[in-house]
């Protein structure tokens, strides 16, 4: 296990498997706890405001319960046009979204802060990952969704699974983000709160 430079816990503030093992390939020692917030969208916000502010409130929402922690909040949006496209949850709401996907370009945008509980120092960003899926035939989509089941996905599909067979192309900076957890940005960021990455 790679060591810290300083004694400080970390806590990444979701219940995402997803999350969890993408933090795990950097090697870190780390908690994991479920924030309960309100994950509405106001009136007027846009979706990059919206992710930006439901990461840092996920990292707050924890300080009090872990004070000397360096905690990290994530939150993720997929937009299609002016659209804000949610976990499908279900099979039916799954079909309805990859065909609506189909030949188009969707966006998705994963807030990502890091706050230091003790000082009160807020690293906070946004990346952008821009996702382009081929034709898709009604019977491609059933056999994927039965394959994958992946109704806990904003978009209804996984890139690290499967899903990348939907997919024509797609273009980011830092492909981790795509799966809800943008390590690039993220390393940055716990480099500067002390932690040894790599």
């Amino acid at each position: 296990m790679v060591q810290q430079k300083q004694s400080v816990s970390l806590v990444l503030a979701s219940s995402s498997p997803y999350r969890r093992q993408l933090l795990q390939r950097l090697g870190l020692d780390f908690q994991s706890c479920s924030p309960a917030i309100n994950e509405s969208r106001k009136e007027g916000e846009t979706a990059e405001d919206l992710v930006a502010r439901l990461a840092l409130e996920k990292a707050r929402c924890m300080a009090n319960e872990y004070p000397g922690a360096v905690i990290i909040g994530s939150d993720q949006v997929a937009i299609l046009a002016d659209e804000i496209l949610t976990k499908p949850e279900d099979h039916y709401r799954a079909v309805a979204q990859l065909e609506k996907l189909s030949g188009r370009e969707v966006c998705f945008l994963t807030g990502v802060c890091v706050l230091n509980a003790k000082s009160g120092r807020e690293q906070s960003g946004v990346v952008s990952c821009y996702v382009s899926f081929r034709m898709l035939e009604g019977e491609e989509i059933e056999r994927y969704l039965r394959a994958e089941k992946p109704y806990d996905c904003a978009g209804s599909f996984k890139s690290e699974g499967l899903g990348i067979s939907l997919l024509r192309s797609m273009r980011c900076d830092d492909p981790t983000s795509l799966i809800g957890l943008p390590l690039i940005r993220l390393a940055g960021m716990l480099r500067k709160e002390g932690f040894s990455v790599p």
